[in-house]
């Protein structure tokens, strides 16, 4: 059994099943879930379907409502690698009040496992729940620092829901994203907003645009490195290639200096040594130093 990640209590309960399984589909469309910006892909032969329609779709989680994001599009347009889960169908009327009055036994089943949770005296904090469509799992997101044995908490929370369990730990930037919340900017958090993908921050990126290495400054909600170092990364990238990094010894006009400042946005650099000190600009610079 996995204690961590994700978790899930099976029983033998009825699921809705596709007849859509073998079809071979022509066609794909992007679909996307509440929150979350990232679009996934999935068969259809319903050249109607529109941008901002709701579809019901099989999912790996089970029967979901989803949102449609792109255009219907011819499947071998596409270099998919993953298996197509299937359009089932629009979503109906039935499909919209049944997936509202999902929502209200969400919060009732929260409330359950926040209860069991105290009970078990279990270290994780409980971010979220949500049933699927046909009600047959409930699907808990939650953080932890430490490794959780919650074989006792799945028997209980099945005993009392009576559906399949999913446990599924997220990490710090994913809760910050469901979450949601203010930047240090005062902008709604990247994250939650329209970030789809978390990319790798190095404190280097800081070092890169020369900023001050105050750790809790450059830190987001999430208490990682806020994700805004990544986008202007590559322009300083940029405009540092070919240039001496700082600290290193360089000849400039048939003199040893050592480079100890530079801003690349100024367009200035400064060299010194133990006769005298030069503020120059880069073009200045470049033109004199030898190589």
């Amino acid at each position: 059994m996995k204690m961590n990640d994700e978790t899930t209590h099976e029983e033998s309960m009825p699921t809705e099943n596709t007849k859509n399984e073998m079809l071979e589909y022509q066609y794909v469309v992007g679909v996307s879930f509440k929150k979350a910006l990232q679009v996934y892909y999935f068969g259809t032969n319903d050249t109607t379907l529109k941008v901002k329609d709701i579809v019901v779709v099989e999912t790996a989680r089970g029967i979901e409502l989803g949102y449609v994001k792109t255009e219907v599009l011819p499947i071998e347009n596409l270099q998919l690698k993953t298996e197509i889960k299937p359009v089932i169908r629009k979503a109906t009327q039935e499909d919209l009040d049944k997936q509202k009055e999902n929502e209200k036994l969400a919060v009732k089943a929260q409330e359950i496992c926040l209860e069991s949770i105290s009970q078990l005296q279990l270290p994780m904090h409980l971010i979220s729940s949500e049933y699927v469509l046909d009600t047959t799992k409930v699907i808990f997101t939650y953080v932890s620092d430490d490794r959780v044995d919650f074989r006792e908490l799945l028997k209980v929370l099945a005993q009392k829901l009576h559906c399949r369990i999913e446990l599924r730990q997220i990490g710090a930037r994913d809760r910050s994203k469901s979450v949601g919340g203010v930047g240090t900017c005062g902008l709604p958090l990247c994250c939650s907003t329209f970030l789809s993908d978390f990319e790798g921050i190095s404190i280097n990126m800081a070092k890169n645009q020369l900023l001050a290495l105050n750790i809790q400054k450059l830190s987001g909600q999430c208490g990682k490195l806020v994700c805004c170092l990544k986008y202007e990364d590559d322009y300083y990238k940029e405009l540092k290639e070919g240039l001496p990094k700082l600290g290193q010894r360089v000849r400039f006009k048939q003199q040893e200096y050592k480079v100890t400042a530079m801003n690349v946005l100024s367009k200035t650099i400064k060299l010194e040594n133990k006769e005298e000190s030069l503020s120059l600009t880069i073009d200045e610079f470049l033109k004199d130093v030898e190589k």
